[in-house]
């Protein structure tokens, strides 16, 4: 029955175990409804769960598509989960790290954000401080007050690395993969979000800015056959409007984060930030 609803459409997965009728929208207290069913006494939920609750979404859509995994630890003198659909560890937690939320323990949104920045992949890693700070308010520094309890941990040579980039401006995860390969090229760091003024009124914002350089790099998130016409009509007038008025406008797409495509607009990036003009006669 239950997969006959999930392929009619009648039912969607919301974790693994835990199902739902389509027609009931996502929300906060849904998610925490879900986790609480599988996540037994003695156990936080961690990682990816703690941020999927939290406001950010460090899954890869295949594993949305499946019910995503939830990733819990055992508090002391409980044994980790090993039940289908929970991912099982051990973490050395404080009672500082925990909240309730629902009835459900979770780690906080600061604890969380350094756990990815230790266990994901670089750029999935960066992605999910910035979006936890933007979500939470916190800072950099206060990310780096808690790097000392991390230390000889399995990925705080990372964490170390990236929490002094953290910037909560950024407003996806694709802009923090952005931002990354720019400072990983040795660029100097753009402005995120700036906006252009037309007759003293805010009209379009760019993702990152060199401003007195006249230099943007844009995000464009847009697979072709989701864009809409509409949308598309809006980039193109944006862009050339910024063209006309002097601006360098770069602009980085899904597949551009490695090999020849990276190299191609990191290389009109860098070609672009050089000045046109010396002051030295030789």
């Amino acid at each position: 029955m239950l997969r006959r609803g999930l392929k009619s459409g009648r039912l969607r997965r919301i974790v693994r175990g835990v199902y739902v009728s389509a027609h009931v929208p996502d929300s906060f207290d849904l998610r925490v409804a879900a986790v609480a069913l599988v996540v037994a006494d003695g156990h936080v939920v961690v990682d990816r769960t703690a941020a999927w609750l939290h406001g950010f979404n460090a899954y890869t859509p295949a594993e949305h598509e499946l019910g995503p995994v939830v990733e819990t630890c055992a508090l002391r003198g409980h044994q980790p989960a090993d039940r289908v659909g929970v991912d099982g560890r051990t973490r050395d937690l404080t009672a500082d790290d925990i909240l309730v939320v629902g009835g459900v323990r979770v780690t906080t949104p600061m604890r969380t954000a350094l756990d990815l920045a230790c266990h994901l992949r670089r750029r999935e890693a960066f992605a999910a401080l910035n979006g936890l700070a933007r979500e939470h308010g916190f800072t950099s520094a206060e990310l780096h007050r808690l790097l000392p309890r991390f230390r000889r941990r399995r990925g705080v040579v990372q964490a170390r690395k990236l929490v002094p980039l953290v910037d909560p401006r950024l407003e996806s995860p694709r802009e923090s993969w952005t931002l990354l390969a720019i400072l990983d090229a040795g660029l100097p760091p753009p402005t995120p979000q700036h906006w252009i003024e037309i007759d003293g009124v805010r009209t379009y914002r760019l993702d990152f800015a060199y401003v007195h350089l006249r230099v943007c790099v844009e995000y464009d998130g847009w697979e072709a056959h989701e864009q809409s016409e509409e949308q598309r009509r809006y980039d193109e007038e944006r862009r050339a409007w910024l063209r006309a008025n002097g601006w360098t406008v770069i602009v980085v797409r899904l597949g551009d984060f490695t090999g020849d495509a990276l190299d191609r607009w990191i290389g009109e990036l860098r070609a672009a930030l050089c000045p046109s003009y010396s002051p030295r006669r030789w």
